[in-house]
C-alpha cells in the first residue's frame, strides 16, 4: 500500500510539472484599478468640479463595469447617482467616451439605443493605464460638456499610475 501511495504521489507531481506551463499559457496578468486609485481619480474630478463651482456625482468602475467608488457632492440631484454609473458602465462597455454614442444618435444612427450598455450621453470616459483598459469614470450633475470636463480631469489622474 505504501509503495502505491508513493508511486501515485510521484505521478501527480510529475503531471503537475508537465501541466504547469500548459496551464499558465491559459492565464494572463492584467492591471487592476484599486480602491486607492479610484479615490485618486475621483479626487481629481472633484477638484475640477469645485474649481468651477459645480455639484456632481462621480462614479468609478472597474474593467467589468463593477462599482469601485461613488460620491455625490453636496447639492447634487439624486438622479445623478444613477446617471453617473450609467455613463461609467457605458464608457467601459464600449471602451470609448460616451459622447461617441451621443454623436451617433445626433447623426441619425438610433440603432445604438438598442445595444446593451450604450450610454448615449456625454460624461463617461474609459480609464487606461499602461495601455490597458482598467475601468471608467462617469460624471453627472451639470451639462454634458461640463460633465465631460470633470471626467477628463479624473481620467488625467491615471497618467501618474502604473
Amino acid at each position: 500500500m505504501k509503495l502505491n501511495l508513493t508511486r501515485s504521489l510521484g505521478l501527480v507531481m510529475l503531471l503537475s510539472l508537465w501541466l504547469a506551463p500548459v496551464l499558465s499559457a491559459q492565464t494572463a496578468s492584467k492591471k487592476v484599478l484599486t480602491l486607492e486609485g479610484a479615490k485618486k481619480i475621483a479626487a481629481a474630478a472633484e477638484a475640477e468640479a469645485r474649481k468651477n463651482q459645480w455639484s456632481v456625482a462621480i462614479t468609478v468602475v472597474d474593467d467589468g463595469g463593477n462599482l469601485i467608488y461613488l460620491q455625490r457632492m453636496d447639492g447634487t440631484q439624486i438622479a445623478s447617482i444613477d446617471i453617473s454609473q450609467f455613463k461609467a458602465r457605458g464608457a467601459i462597455g464600449f471602451k470609448r467616451p460616451t459622447k461617441e454614442h451621443q454623436d451617433l444618435i445626433a447623426g441619425g444612427s438610433t440603432n445604438i439605443l438598442r445595444m446593451p450598455w450604450s450610454a448615449p450621453v456625454e460624461g463617461g470616459l474609459p480609464l487606461v493605464i499602461g495601455g490597458e483598459f482598467v475601468g471608467a469614470i462617469g460624471v453627472s450633475g451639470v451639462t454634458g460638456p461640463q460633465d465631460s470636463m470633470v471626467a477628463a480631469a479624473g481620467a488625467a489622474a491615471t497618467a501618474t499610475m502604473k
